[in-house]
């Protein structure tokens, strides 16, 4: 710093020096020189002055940018705060996960390095690893990451399926791979339901449980949704799914069953779904399904919710119900009539209830 300060020091000297020297005086000029020329010279002694103004102005605006940038002159990381090593940031988060985050199980930790100035942690949870970041002073924990300086696809859902090259065929298989508390896989469930009511007899739509990242209520949604479809049918399942994700109040039980219960018995009620019926399913045949949906998400390599699937290619997609439309449509040999149909171009928010949100291409 004392370095930086002594070289700006020599930069305004070196520029004092260049202005333009005092020049002669009304007695120093020659009588030969006409009285334009004094003229002249009166106006230009101003300017000097502002000339040394200007310098000192361009002084202050340089050292008030780098105090900015170096937060008043402290060279710290990217919170400001003192820098943990990397053991002790490790075990910071994952005391945070495993605690706050309520994952059922334990994550555990495979790795940790210096990335773009934060910490790079892998984790282990399920058999599965896990990317995330946190700052270097284990107060800011990022889930994931967008890297900014790789190409995006670019143009409307169709255009990027065709960049994608999806496999085409008579009745796409499509697949939504998420949590079922994930903000994010609520959103795009939310903007897939529209498709599902006008081209389920099109096209097979599924969704697929992943795990419990958020913790065992997690699995429980998941559980009871897949008894719902086990036990009413696949159209059932999906009016479950819009009360249930339409209901804001859901999501601020935080997992406490007490708190969740009586809003599930009156979704039941709502469409006439058996509690008991569901709760019998849950405690025999769930399971098994669970688990082979999670092993088909470990099959594609698939951790994050949401996840978009067709014909066993993964997906990048607006989480609006156009360009989800748009993207399956693009997969069959010939687009049934309801491709022609325009649903809503504007992002389903993120989490319970059914406003609007810009678009969002984080996850769980």
């Amino acid at each position: 710093m004392e370095s930086f300060l002594n070289k700006l020091h020599f930069t305004f000297k070196k520029m004092e020096e260049e202005l333009p020297k005092e020049e002669l005086s009304k007695e120093e000029l020659p009588e030969k020189e006409s009285p334009e020329i004094i003229q002249k010279e009166e106006i230009q002694k101003p300017e000097k002055k502002n000339n040394t103004w200007k310098i000192y102005g361009i002084a202050i605006t340089i050292l008030l940018i780098f105090a900015i940038f170096t937060r008043g002159f402290s060279f710290t990381n990217i919170t400001g705060g003192a820098t943990l090593n990397e053991d002790l940031a490790a075990e910071k988060a994952l005391d945070f996960i495993n605690n706050n985050l309520m994952i059922t199980g334990q994550a555990t930790l495979k790795s940790i390095k210096e990335e773009n100035n934060l910490y790079r942690i892998e984790l282990e949870f399920q058999g599965e690893t896990i990317e995330s970041y946190i700052s270097k002073d284990g107060k800011l924990l990022f889930p994931n990451a967008i890297p900014l300086e790789e190409p995006m696809l670019q143009g409307s859902a169709t255009q990027q399926a065709t960049q994608q090259e999806i496999p085409k065929s008579d009745k796409p298989i499509v697949e939504a791979f998420v949590f079922s508390y994930c903000p994010y896989g609520l959103q795009f469930q939310k903007a897939l339901l529209p498709i599902y009511k006008l081209l389920k007899d099109k096209a097979e739509i599924n969704l697929v449980a992943i795990g419990a990242m958020h913790g065992e209520y997690e699995k429980v949604e998941s559980l009871r949704l897949i008894c719902v479809e086990k036990e009413y049918g696949k159209d059932k399942s999906w009016d479950y799914l819009e009360e249930f994700m339409g209901n804001t109040e859901l999501g601020d039980c935080r997992g406490t069953e007490s708190c969740i219960k009586p809003f599930i018995e009156n979704i039941f009620k709502d469409l006439n779904i058996d509690k008991n019926k569901i709760n019998s399913c849950m405690d025999k045949d769930a399971e098994a399904i669970y688990q082979d949906q999670n092993s088909r998400a470990k099959e594609l390599g698939i951790s994050g919710s949401p996840t978009f699937v067709i014909n066993n290619e993964k997906v990048q997609v607006n989480r609006d119900s156009e360009s989800v439309k748009e993207a399956i449509c693009s997969a069959f040999n010939k687009a049934p009539n309801g491709c022609s149909e325009t649903l809503s171009s504007q992002a389903a928010s993120q989490g319970f209830g059914y406003s609007s949100s810009s678009g969002s291409t984080a996850t769980c």
